[in-house]
């Protein structure tokens, strides 16, 4: 996946005032590769996640994707209520077994036939977490999956989106404001910051899956994000 001179411009729906997100911006993501970007509110972390999945259309500039088959988690599950969380899978990957395939692989096998006003925050999101993977994407895309979250339920999450990445690699880019959550998943980090955004740093994650949060080297690199904000 590349983008190449990326640029776009929201107007302030109560000024009328232009305000430049992206500039001229570039990344490559390589296949197999989980880049996580990382940046405070308003850096134009979800705007350039929405531009790789076609949600927003830049104002200039390219992107390369191959047209591949995407798989997207967003901050919200949105599932549809009044389909069943299997039905809601199918939906999307067209395929009964392979619903519940991911669905025992997310440990919700058991709410398979149960409805989504049912289940709580953090189960609804392992659905939507499974979905994405069920129509085994070319591309994944996560922007902020887990941030609705309470602190103990997006780290069980984050450990489960581990595990199924090593069973399932795919090529993905996920925006996040959690720079520990950043280094505990992805192959590489890149921290934007200011307006339009930059890319202030860039650090790799040499670091073998299954990776662990009290690892000692992830919390290093979690505090040499946080300064580079």
């Amino acid at each position: 996946m590349r983008l190449e001179g990326i640029g776009k411009t929201f107007v302030d729906a109560r000024s009328g005032t232009p305000q430049q997100v992206l500039a001229d911006f570039s990344l490559t993501v390589e296949p197999g590769e989980l880049v996580a970007v990382v940046g405070a509110s308003g850096t134009g972390k979800t705007t350039l996640l929405h531009v790789v999945a076609g949600l927003v259309q830049p104002d200039t500039g390219t992107v390369e994707t191959g047209d591949p088959r995407l798989g997207i988690v967003f901050q919200q599950p949105r599932l549809l209520d009044w389909l069943s969380v299997r039905e809601n899978i199918t939906l999307a990957c067209h395929d009964g077994a392979k619903a519940d395939e991911v669905l025992a692989a997310v440990g919700l096998t058991e709410y398979a036939g149960s409805y989504p006003t049912v289940l709580s925050g953090g189960q609804r999101q392992r659905v939507a977490v499974a979905r994405a993977f069920a129509v085994e994407p070319d591309l994944l895309l996560l922007d902020e999956p887990f941030s609705a979250l309470d602190e103990l339920t997006a780290r069980k999450l984050r450990l489960l989106l581990q595990d199924l990445w090593m069973q399932r690699p795919r090529t993905g880019l996920l925006v996040t404001h959690n720079p520990l959550e950043a280094a505990l998943l992805a192959d590489r980090v890149i921290v934007l910051a200011g307006r339009p955004a930059r890319i202030a740093a860039e650090y790799r994650v040499d670091r073998e899956r299954p990776r662990s949060a009290e690892d000692p080297h992830l919390f290093e690199l979690h505090s040499q994000i946080v300064a580079a904000l």
